[in-house]
């Protein structure tokens, strides 16, 4: 009889430990019912959308937001394969794809039917600026030297990329173009894969200027490798000594951004908790500190606002490409 008595309330206590512990790994997943999430990632690992959604995740579950994340990438056609995945993921509750203006440039530009407008918007999480750069002996000092050079002679003045037509390297200089008054389908763009190679083909003065994201040549620029001649945001880039194409008296901005979709038609709990959880995260200071670390501003939107943003984007990269003659 003591051993039974004995071996019950051992037992109990081991239920006891089980349960407390089991709260503790997923308090984030009971309590917003958030299961077994997922992060799908539409490009290779080290790439844009691979930083923000492990930086993303890592912050989530450090803070027990949630429970253990699975991260994993999907690769080809510049985020179409991954969106026509997320698209035939109805329904599912415990996936969210991190992505951006890339993506949606890229369904257009693949033939596909996929829009980021008609999945289950989450929230815009972060804007990052792009920037005209230049080697650092280069003719051209000013954005002033670039603009009349191309306009002179469009086809003489080669413009880099690390995205594909429709990503957001090829579109900021599309729009461009078109503020300063060159015809966009003159414009002699190059595309190359990803910062690395544009960096190369940059220092071997294969092309007159890059346009790109700064965050990976934050060295080169230090070191006077690369110069910027211009930034794309309505503010100058702190640490970085070069206007606003508005300063400049060029009227426009452009933001690359990046944000977080789930698959259609899932249930409005699945989505007001995926929502919540991104919303915690926005407010941590992990979150805050990261976005300074890697240069990203703020852009944080959720609701019907971000839904509309969405609308907008595949308007806009719509109009873009078939001005291009692309579509």
């Amino acid at each position: 009889m003591r051993f039974r008595q004995l071996w019950a309330a051992v037992v109990a206590v081991l239920l006891a430990v089980t349960m407390v512990t089991a709260c503790g790994v997923t308090r984030g997943d009971e309590s917003r019912g958030l299961h077994r999430l997922r992060m799908m990632v539409p490009n290779s690992p080290g790439g844009g959308y691979d930083l923000t959604a492990r930086t993303a995740v890592k912050i989530m579950e450090d803070t027990d937001i949630t429970g253990r994340i699975e991260v994993f990438n999907v690769i080809g056609a510049g985020g179409t394969v991954a969106m026509a995945r997320l698209m035939n993921e109805r329904g599912n509750n415990d996936l969210m794809m991190m992505m951006g203006l890339g993506v949606v440039g890229a369904v257009y530009t693949n033939g596909s039917s996929a829009r980021a407008s008609d999945a289950t918007a989450l929230a815009k999480m972060v804007e990052e600026q792009e920037g005209i750069l230049v080697p650092g002996d280069s003719p051209f000092r000013t954005i002033d030297d670039l603009v009349a050079a191309w306009k002179a002679d469009p086809s003489k003045v080669s413009i880099g990329g690390g995205s594909s037509p429709g990503g957001p390297d090829h579109l900021f200089p599309m729009e461009t173009a078109r503020a300063v008054g060159v015809d966009p389908r003159t414009v002699n763009y190059i595309t190359y894969d990803g910062g690395g190679d544009l960096l190369t083909a940059l220092l071997g003065k294969k092309i007159a200027a890059g346009t790109t994201g700064l965050g990976e040549f934050v060295d080169q620029i230090e070191a006077g490798q690369v110069r910027v001649l211009a930034v794309s945001g309505a503010e100058r880039v702190p640490g970085v000594d070069a206007p606003t194409l508005t300063e400049a008296g060029i009227d426009m901005t452009f933001t690359n951004w990046r944000g977080v979709l789930a698959p259609p038609g899932i249930s409005d709990d699945a989505r007001d908790a995926m929502v919540a959880a991104l919303t915690e995260l926005h407010d941590t200071d992990e979150w805050k500190e990261a976005m300074v670390k890697n240069g990203w501003s703020d852009a944080f939107t959720t609701g019907p606002e971000f839904e509309q943003f969405l609308k907008d984007q595949d308007e806009r990269v719509s109009t873009t490409l078939t001005d291009l003659g692309l579509l």
